[in-house]
């Protein structure tokens, strides 16, 4: 089974190609549905044992995980891809305020913390990502950009 990581910061893009990936017949998990614990500090980090399990069971060809959580790092030797999704500032910024599936970067605190992760935490992803994919071209091309990239 070949298993893929979909990164990213909030607003790229992940749930809307997961859902996607999914309709296409995939097995694709947002682990933002169910796959992680809230922690006191308003962030979330995966639930180690379910990932690990998820991770383990060898159901389908190919698996879509995506998510950005601090704890994601114990597990990236157990994917065959890493694949950043990624978009300027600006377009990131209209996404969080105009979405309506996810509150999240909405609060000014949020919203702050959101930049810091942009500044701190996508320059780390890329450096491990084995490809990175421009979501601001449309969906249907992010899809199929990422289907490519999972395969190669």
């Amino acid at each position: 089974m070949r298993r893929v990581l979909i990164t990213g910061m909030s607003g790229t893009g992940k749930s809307s190609l997961i859902s996607e990936l999914s309709a296409l017949g995939y097995k694709a998990v947002d682990t933002d549905a169910g796959w992680c614990d809230p922690q006191p500090d308003g962030r979330q980090r995966w639930r180690e044992d379910a990932i690990e399990a998820l991770l383990a069971t060898e159901d389908t060809g190919m698996l879509f995980v995506a998510g950005c959580e601090d704890n994601q790092v114990k597990f990236h030797s157990q994917f065959d891809r890493i694949i950043l999704l990624s978009a300027p500032a600006e377009v990131l910024s209209q996404r969080l305020a105009t979405r309506t599936n996810n509150p999240f970067g909405k609060s000014p605190g949020q919203y702050r913390r959101f930049l810091a992760d942009l500044h701190d935490v996508e320059p780390r992803l890329r450096a491990i990502a084995d490809c990175e994919i421009d979501t601001t071209i449309p969906l249907s091309q992010v899809v199929q950009a990422t289907l490519q990239a999972a395969s190669a």
